[in-house]
């Protein structure tokens, strides 16, 4: 249960992205709405040009008929001018869909980015990283789906199709009727096989999704599939994914298959009465024959669209399947959010308070009624067995998680009442396992002061004993450093990190095991730089070699949540507890648990 303080700090998600598809793919069309409305115009004038082209054929017929060659030699010249002022049109609606293409696309992709990056840890640890971006790259793609689909194939067919029965009017209200027959039948029963077709496609998108994120984690731990032999399980399991994402394929395409036969089989009837009542009429005199080829020629040039309504249709049954399939997952509200009307934090001091601090994760209560208190420049370190709950307490104080109950509050201020940039801001993390970004070394370095001189760079890399590592190296602080940091070797990306954190220069300082993978002559001269970033600073460093916190002012050794003691080195090694315990075990600087 909540307490009152929290109850007072709820949040509110912001809501304005819509989640379906054809409500995302106009709130992205939204900003380029001229473009979109440009190539709508034009798709309009193309499409009735072009289907009332045939006029042209019934009258230089009737002209020519009458003998009367000086109209048909001018209806003749007209045609060629029409087609190309239709060609023109179309040319144009070209360049202005291109201008509402590529510009939702490139606002789907940034939407869509800046959307999941702002979910939590807890998001990404239940995601492969692949899956995530072939989700992203199926709304992208199906908002481009939207767009050609809707202008070029079903605005262009809807205003053909106006434009026939229109015309088909003028000539014989009977087949215009069975026109419209045909057209009713045709929408009613594609909408009836279109909710399969979706069902098919999401199934599609989803293995799709999933055979990419198998394959993104493999790739990732390409080391350990060799390091363990395991390169043909992996194989084996891949392929067994990648042939449910095949069956899944043929699954909706031998569907797509059916639905143009049915269209085929209900555009011959159809268009078989229309033709014979056409001919009887013609037979009878009811028709002449310059409205005979005049019908032939409407019918046969909107033939061609009709037989593929169905497959388009179906194409967007499977574009829709594979948008919500990708917005269900990227939309999903985040589970951190800022409170409305968040302050920035403000941090003079740098006092750290948990106050009755209580931590459900899923079954598990990691924290209950937790007090704690760090006082403005104090170091402290934190020990205790695996599963005592030292990651935790980094990851809240950092606010990736909400808190069950009670407040955390830094300078007397709740970091879930500030912003989470002002809060983070504010705090300087050395995880154990540096995360560093495929670009330069210098650019690592710099993430956190990104207008960082080069003197300021290569200073805090000095201290971290990283410069001269990267001096060696063909391209020096130019060296891109692969995907998370692969092309270098663990001491250095720590070495990196550490000077990542030196530049960021926060008043809060967190050390997770910030010198475990640093030889024993590096985590000397680092432990002078650690004493020299630590001046000034509240420091919460977690350490399982004990010594590396023989100089914290206090020590505090968790178990299980809880706080079992609290004091300097030198007076829990003699303590008969836990640290004692802990201290005694240690061999070559390492803790056995």
């Amino acid at each position: 249960m909540k307490t009152n303080s929290q109850a007072a700090l709820v949040s509110v998600e912001k809501t304005d992205i819509p989640n379906t598809p054809v409500r995302f793919l106009l709130y992205v069309t939204k900003p380029f709405k001229i473009w979109a409305f440009l190539a709508m115009i034009v798709v309009i004038l193309a499409a009735t040009l072009g289907q009332s082209l045939p006029l042209l054929y019934k009258w230089i017929i009737e002209a020519v008929t009458a003998e009367n060659f000086t109209r048909a030699f001018w209806l003749g010249m007209l045609y060629p001018l029409a087609i190309f002022i239709e060609t023109l049109l179309w040319r144009l609606s070209g360049i202005f869909g291109m201008k509402w293409t590529i510009h939702t696309r490139q606002y789907t992709n940034d939407v869509l980015i800046e959307r999941t990056l702002h979910h939590g840890q807890t998001y990404f640890a239940n995601r492969f990283a692949g899956s995530l971006v072939n989700k992203v790259r199926n709304v992208i793609g199906g908002m481009e789906s939207f767009v050609h689909d809707f202008l070029w194939t079903i605005l262009g067919t809807v205003i053909s199709i106006l434009v026939t029965i229109y015309f088909l009017f003028t000539v014989n209200h009977t087949i215009s009727y069975i026109f419209v027959a045909f057209i009713v039948f045709l929408l009613v029963l594609n909408k009836f096989l279109m909710p399969e077709k979706q069902r098919r496609s999401r199934n599609q998108a989803l293995l799709g999704s999933k055979l990419q994120g198998t394959v993104a984690d493999m790739f990732s731990n390409s080391s350990v599939i060799r390091q363990f032999t395991g390169l043909q399980r992996e194989v084996t399991q891949m392929q067994l994914t990648s042939t449910e994402w095949r069956q899944s394929q043929q699954s909706s395409w031998l569907y797509s298959e059916f639905t143009q036969f049915v269209n085929g089989v209900l555009l011959l009837v159809f268009f078989g009465a229309m033709m014979y009542i056409l001919l009887q009429d013609w037979q009878s005199g009811g028709v002449s024959t310059a409205e005979f080829i005049f019908v032939l020629a409407l019918v046969s040039g909107l033939t061609g669209r009709l037989v593929f309504i169905g497959r388009v249709m179906t194409t967007l049954a499977r574009t829709v399947g594979e948008v919500e399939e990708g917005l269900s997952e990227i939309l999903v509200p985040h589970e951190i959010i800022d409170t409305p009307n968040a302050i920035a934090l403000s941090v003079p001091d740098g006092k750290v308070a948990w106050d009755n601090v209580t931590f459900e994760y899923g079954v598990n209560k990691v924290f209950d009624a937790f007090n704690l208190t760090i006082l403005p420049g104090q170091r402290v370190g934190l020990v205790g067995p695996s599963g005592a709950g030292k990651t935790t307490f980094v990851s809240l104080l950092l606010r990736q998680h909400e808190l069950t109950s009670g407040s955390i509050t830094i300078d007397g201020q709740n970091i879930a009442a500030v912003t989470q940039d002002s809060l983070r801001s504010n705090i300087a993390v050395v995880p154990q396992e540096p995360a560093l970004f495929h670009r330069t070394i210098r650019e690592n370095i710099a993430y956190g002061k990104p207008d960082a001189t080069d003197e300021e760079i290569i200073s805090v890399a000095k201290k971290a004993q990283a410069h001269d590592f990267i001096t060696s190296l063909p391209d020096g602080y130019n060296t891109l450093v692969g995907e998370r940091g692969v092309k270098l070797s663990g001491g250095q990306k720590q070495r990196v990190a550490i000077a990542r954190a030196m530049l960021k220069d926060a008043p809060i300082l967190i050390l997770d095991e910030a010198t475990s993978a640093l030889d024993s002559e590096s985590e000397v001269a680092i432990q002078k730089a650690l004493h020299a970033l630590m001046a000034g600073k509240t420091v919460i460093a977690i350490a399982h070699r004990l010594s590396t916190l023989r100089e914290m002012d206090r020590i505090i050794v968790l178990e299980n949540g809880k706080i079992v003691e609290d004091g300097s080195h030198e007076t829990l090694k003699v303590s008969n507890g836990t640290y004692q315990r802990l201290w005694e075990h240690q061999a070559g600087g390492f803790v056995g648990e």
